[in-house]
């Protein structure tokens, strides 16, 4: 069996509420153990024998069927996770500034990210594939370019944000 942590997307925000134990509900009818949810905003820690791709499409398909909406995730098994915190160039913790991680479930919405952020001259790590690390300074994350290129309707289905806090406390659980 892997661990997998699943990153919703839009969850909590913009009229999309779901109550976590409603979200560990749904994930328990999908063929997957030792589910439990994190920080009411859209991470899941299980185990599964499936792939993370058939992970994601299942975890999709059983998101859009309960609750009525265009649900969106992102899949990284616990080893990935641990690869992304580590890798992080930027603080968690600092006065000024939100350290983010941008997770893609298609490199080529990354390298479109990362192609963007140069252009503009925003600092941004790619982590691989599958994830780039970028900092906003406190209170403008909302009005970060980053933060607006992801949001575009072509980068929803394969693109989720968390702060590295976050991720750190879902690598945590998926160690535990």
């Amino acid at each position: 069996m892997t661990r997998y942590a699943v990153f919703l997307r839009g969850v909590n925000v913009g009229g999309v509420t779901i109550k976590s134990a409603d979200l560990r509900a749904t994930f328990e009818g999908l063929p997957v153990s030792g589910v439990r949810t994190l920080l009411a905003s859209g991470n899941v820690v299980c185990s599964s024998d499936l792939t993370a791709d058939e992970l994601k499409f299942q975890s999709e398909q059983s998101l859009r069927q309960r609750f009525g909406y265009e649900a969106w995730v992102v899949v990284l098994d616990a080893a990935t996770v641990g690869s992304i915190v580590e890798d992080c160039p930027f603080p968690a913790d600092d006065p000024d500034t939100h350290t983010y991680l941008t997770l893609f479930s298609d490199p080529a919405v990354l390298t479109g990210m990362v192609e963007f952020a140069f252009s503009i001259n925003e600092p941004v790590q790619p982590l691989g594939t599958i994830a780039a690390a970028w900092q906003t300074p406190k209170g403008g994350t909302l009005d970060s370019p980053l933060n607006a290129f992801t949001n575009r309707a072509a980068f929803k289905r394969a693109t989720t944000t968390r702060n590295l806090r976050t991720l750190q406390k879902v690598l945590a659980a998926l160690q535990g």
